[in-house]
């Protein structure tokens, strides 16, 4: 059976059990497996550019020792190791940034995205300055909490639903990005709220997974 390898790059269990229970919708009959695993050696929130920095070596040991898997996806919205993940294998890496980034422009003019906080902000506008989609950005608005709060916090729904409606209403976004793995139980419930396309981009990204894997 080919298999989908989800690797969250912090050690925080509940972010990886909240895009694991997000993913259940593609677990079909026939279908590769999706199994979603932890970096143990990472910290429990990549949140600074040396978090970043500091997994992406051992997310390519990681890869590389895992090579029963068919595709891999890289689970933190940074993308952390995504090229050098891509060195370690010849199977398709997926980075979620990219794909939610690809995927919101594929259902809508202009994107928003809701980040965890505003330090990440110029880390995401680099990455998006580099895939040249500059111009499809509509704004970028931060939660300003930590990516354990998105995870199990109390509020964060509440926070997403004030944030995203200010993307839509004042900076004319027509979908948005989650910018954070850990805010993945929301989507469905952020959707709802906003009445605009709602990425996840772990969702995102292991659909293209699935993609590749099926039409190799």
């Amino acid at each position: 059976m080919p298999s989908i390898l989800v690797i969250n790059p912090n050690s925080n269990p509940a972010v990886t059990q909240g895009f694991d229970e997000a993913l259940e919708p593609l677990r079909r009959p026939g279908a590769p497996s999706i199994i979603c695993e932890s970096l143990a050696e990472g910290p429990f929130g990549i949140e600074t550019q040396a978090h970043v920095d500091g997994v992406a070596i051992p997310l390519a040991k990681h890869v590389a020792s895992r090579p029963d898997a068919d595709a891999y996806v890289i689970a933190c919205y940074s993308d952390p190791g995504l090229f050098v993940c891509r060195e370690a294998t010849s199977k398709p890496v997926f980075g979620i940034a990219e794909c939610g980034l690809l995927t919101a422009m594929a259902r809508g003019q202009r994107f928003g995205v809701i980040a965890i906080a505003r330090r990440s902000i110029p880390r995401h506008i680099r990455y998006m300055r580099q895939m040249g989609i500059l111009d499809r950005l509509a704004n970028e608005r931060p939660l300003e909490m930590s990516v354990a709060e998105t995870a199990s916090g109390e509020g964060t729904l509440a926070r997403m639903i004030a944030i995203g409606t200010e993307l839509r209403d004042l900076d004319g976004a027509d979908s948005i990005v989650m910018g954070c793995a850990g805010m993945a139980r929301h989507r469905r419930n952020l959707e709802v709220a906003l009445g605009i396309p709602v990425i996840d981009p772990v969702q995102a990204a292991v659909t293209m997974a699935l993609g590749a894997v099926a039409f190799r």
